[in-house]
């Protein structure tokens, strides 16, 4: 059997998850059409974690400045633009998604500010970040193994609101939301938004599953808490916008390995067709209206890796 070119390997260590007991984009110039625009791969959302130097990293979570940089160049040159899953969103339901990439950053990493948020402005391209309204201004703790990387604070988080990237929620503490009990996963999702909505004034669209782990309960609670959309990495017959899968971009994607997740990805994983909107009652034949759906999520005590198969 022909190995999978977009699979990392070797496997790194699973991240164990503890038993349980936003805005506009950056703005961005299209790119230029031209011959590599006839090999665009259908729309598609890239995981990012860290962005800064790359040393003690057992889950492939990091990535340097000049590797973000050389990878979003890339995707330039194939006339993809790096937008915010909100406006990936907005451009499939209106129908105009195609050459657009959502680049996400999980966990709300402190090195998003200095490392890269200038390549972003950089490269053009816009970006959601998944913070952890609970752990503001904490470390990834939930990681067993690995350095101690610290997380965004409450200024932090506003700062890159205010430099128009996208402020979603990636819950309050890192939890499995799979194995949560029912008060936990309401406090997770909802007190989570609520928390980021206070902080940084502006409207929390999406939601991102910790470990990628979900399963219908936890979809239905993102759902309830309001969410418009959700990022999960491989959701399986879950996928829908409340399930959005997602590639796992990391240090060595680069040149062919990077061109094959571009093309091969989007095939595995597809993104699920935007969802037709009810059509108004005692209008018939009236055209549809898109309506925003809402979102929820759990915590699992199993090893999880950064990326599922």
């Amino acid at each position: 059997m022909r190995a999978d070119p977009t699979r990392p390997r070797p496997n790194p260590p699973r991240r164990t998850a503890p038993v349980a007991p936003g805005a506009a984009t950056l703005a961005a110039p299209r790119p230029r059409p031209g011959p590599a625009t006839l090999l665009r791969a259908p729309e598609w959302i890239a995981m990012y974690h860290s962005v800064t130097r790359v040393g003690d990293d057992p889950y492939r979570i990091t990535v340097t400045p000049e590797r973000l940089d050389d990878q979003l160049a890339r995707l330039r040159r194939r006339g993809l633009r790096g937008v915010s899953v909100r406006e990936l969103m907005a451009a499939r339901a209106a129908g105009r998604a195609r050459g657009l990439v959502a680049l996400t950053f999980d966990d709300g990493y402190a090195d998003f500010l200095d490392h890269a948020l200038p390549v972003l402005r950089r490269r053009g391209c816009g970006a959601t970040l998944f913070v952890l309204a609970g752990r503001l201004g904490g470390d990834n703790a939930w990681d067993p193994l690995g350095v101690r990387k610290p997380l965004l604070t409450a200024d932090g988080v506003r700062e890159a609101a205010a430099a128009g990237v996208e402020i979603g929620s990636h819950g309050l503490t890192h939890l499995d939301l799979t194995r949560v009990d029912d008060a936990t996963l309401h406090a997770e999702t909802h007190d989570s938004r609520v928390r980021l909505r206070e902080l940084t004034g502006t409207e929390v669209s999406g939601f991102c599953y910790p470990y990628g782990t979900l399963d219908a309960r936890v979809v239905a609670a993102v759902r309830t808490a309001g969410y418009h959309y959700g990022c999960a990495i491989a959701p399986g017959a879950l996928a829908g916008e409340l399930a959005l899968p997602r590639v796992h971009i990391g240090q060595e994607d680069t040149g062919l390995r990077l061109e094959l997740k571009r093309v091969l990805s989007p095939l595995r994983r597809p993104m699920p067709s935007p969802e037709p909107a009810p059509v108004r009652a005692g209008r018939p034949g009236a055209p549809r209206r898109a309506v925003p759906r809402t979102g929820a999520r759990r915590a699992p005590a199993a090893p999880v890796p950064p990326e599922s198969p």
